[in-house]
């Protein structure tokens, strides 16, 4: 955590029963793929170190290949952007499934062995981890805060204009080439990691959809004689609400194994040059999508503390909206307490907010044992 830079919580909705993450939940490392792993939380730097000298240690902190290492040192932009990245993927991941037995426990436990197999969930942290840094990466750019790149690749003379009146493209071509070259290629042989790149994939096809192009007027007393316009990614909010609909309706896919060797058949794709994998053959099943995410193995149901999960007990849930899906039939409790907040808030002149303190009594309900 550098300044108080990185983990900055997203501005959602009030009352969603989103709340904030401290670093430590966030513990950093990158291996094959920018994955919400690793065993140790990443170290403070000492806030008088330079910028330079910070990305360095940064880079040497995450456990990185050898490749992507190389990456994160060339451009003292890369680690802070890996950082952003992590972060605001897991605070989105933990937001989309707030209402959910599976609530994306970040704890190093839980966190790993839900990595190791082919989950739903697992589907949804590699598309969300590879959407967070293509996201980051692409803002990264336009804000000035790499030295390889700057705004959307667009002529100079457009560029200049575009930085003249307040408008800067986020560099979503530079970002997607940057990512693919990150995570590396992965075996086809394997059908678990052609799965998880698929699904990789899905999270950075996810932001390219969500470009938008903003335009702004400029002319004489505001006149629109003349126009320019740059191309904005959608906000990480909406990105992640995307993947969370594309979780509800993964498709499970499989192969035949060839015993002599152990490998996996891959499943031929839809057409070639589409990297799909087609689910297990029943006939009523859809043929993915390249955008549809992927999984192996059917989740487990996250009511009992296991090695996926603390389980649901004790958990809080809202009456009339989860509390029966997330309680797993057990039932639960319920506490009455006072609580006292502001409100009847009116600005004064100036320049202060003047509110009157409430008090009223409300019910707290959690999943029984």
């Amino acid at each position: 955590m550098l300044d108080g830079q990185f983990w900055t919580t997203p501005a959602h909705p009030k009352g969603t029963g989103w709340s904030s993450i401290t670093p430590e939940h966030l513990i950093l490392s990158v291996s094959a793929m920018i994955l919400l792993t690793g065993d140790k939380p990443l170290s403070i730097l000492p806030l008088s170190a330079q910028p330079e000298d910070r990305s360095v240690k940064l880079c040497d902190r995450l456990k990185l290949e050898k490749k992507q290492h190389r990456m994160c040192r060339r451009d003292p932009g890369v680690a802070e952007t890996l950082m952003e990245a992590i972060s605001m993927s897991a605070l989105e991941c933990q937001y989309q499934f707030r209402f959910e037995r599976w609530n994306c426990t970040l704890e190093r436990r839980y966190r790993a062995n839900i990595l190791k197999r082919g989950f739903k969930e697992t589907a949804f942290l590699y598309a969300i981890s590879s959407a967070g840094l293509t996201h980051a990466m692409a803002k990264a750019c336009s804000a000035g805060r790499m030295e390889r790149c700057t705004c959307d690749e667009a002529p100079d003379l457009e560029n200049r204009k575009a930085w003249q009146w307040g408008g800067c493209g986020d560099n979503l071509k530079y970002s997607n080439k940057f990512v693919k070259d990150f995570l590396g290629k992965r075996s086809n042989k394997d059908l678990r990691a052609r799965v998880d790149m698929h699904n990789s994939n899905v999270g950075m096809k996810v932001v390219k959809a969500g470009v938008e192009t903003t335009c702004k007027c400029h002319g004489v007393s505001g006149s629109c004689t003349v126009q320019t316009c740059w191309r904005q990614l959608a906000p990480f909010h909406e990105i992640g609400k995307l993947l969370k609909q594309r979780y509800e309706t993964s498709l499970k896919v499989g192969s035949s194994s060839n015993e002599a060797t152990g490998e996996g058949e891959i499943p031929q794709p839809r057409a070639p040059g589409h990297h799909q994998l087609t689910p297990e053959p029943r006939p009523t099943d859809p043929i993915p999508r390249t955008t549809d995410l992927l999984h192996i193995e059917d989740s487990p149901n996250f009511c009992r503390a296991s090695k996926y999960s603390a389980g649901t007990a004790a958990r809080k849930c809202y009456k009339d909206k989860n509390c029966e899906a997330i309680c797993c039939g057990r039932g639960h409790n319920t506490q009455s307490r006072t609580v006292t907040r502001p409100c009847q808030c009116q600005v004064r002149w100036c320049c202060y907010v003047e509110c009157k303190q409430c008090t009223q009594k409300e019910e707290v309900y959690t999943c029984k044992g």
